[in-house]
């Protein structure tokens, strides 16, 4: 019987500009088994599924799982995906620009205990501006994907971005290794001039100041 993952999100709304309307969804599972994960994405829906754990670390391997509608649409072939030895990160690209941010992640209101806000990446819906104003705005042009995935060809149109394989090491991204996901798309540098195609979002430094308070959101 499977598990079910954490998952940490926030997020970013404009009525004008695309590229900031996005969601972070990471799956915080350490040493996740590349070769495992089953990824899929539509336009409404999400679901994932893989095996985790390291023997050698005294962790012992289990399966974890999610599945659910999200609250509105995005768009998986401008959405992004990448692993990593601590978490599978995702950027997700609202279909709708709107200033308003999403009341929650889930089209269903309920209250669970896997779903929380991602208080590193989290801005006030009211603050955005001056937070984006300190923020580069990485190239996400070359990024790829991670190429070997089989049995995923139903990647909700996300086929612009790669296959999902040969993910261990990340050996598939330029021999970026482990490199934390945020760390690995600053380092891409800034500015819109990525490739024809590439997408450009911009990912938040973490912020570990959570003195403002809860965001107003609900978690689930």
């Amino acid at each position: 019987m499977s598990k079910h993952a954490e998952i940490l999100w926030a997020q970013r709304s404009s009525e004008t500009e695309e590229k900031k309307n996005i969601l972070y969804v990471t799956v915080n599972l350490p040493d996740i088994k590349a070769d495992t994960v089953e990824y899929n994405l539509t336009p409404t829906h999400i679901s994932f599924k893989a095996t985790a754990g390291n023997a050698s670390k005294g962790l012992e391997e289990h399966t974890y799982a999610f599945d659910f509608d999200l609250f509105g649409e995005v768009i998986p072939e401008e959405s992004l995906k990448n692993l990593t030895d601590r978490s599978f990160v995702l950027v997700l690209r609202k279909k709708e620009k709107k200033a308003e941010y999403w009341p929650r992640l889930t089209k269903d209101k309920i209250k669970v205990s896997w779903l929380k806000t991602d208080f590193s990446k989290w801005v006030d819906e009211d603050e955005q501006d001056e937070k984006a104003a300190a923020e580069e705005e990485p190239d996400m042009g070359g990024m790829g994907g991670m190429p070997g995935m089989g049995g995923m060809g139903g990647m909700g149109g996300m086929g612009g971005m790669g296959g999902l394989g040969g993910m261990g090491g990340l050996g598939g991204m330029g021999g970026m290794g482990g490199m934390d996901f945020e760390q690995m798309m600053k380092s891409m540098g800034g500015g819109d001039a990525g490739p024809p195609g590439s997408s450009s979002i911009d990912i938040p430094e973490g912020d570990d100041d959570d003195d403002d308070g809860p965001p107003p959101l609900e978690e689930a």
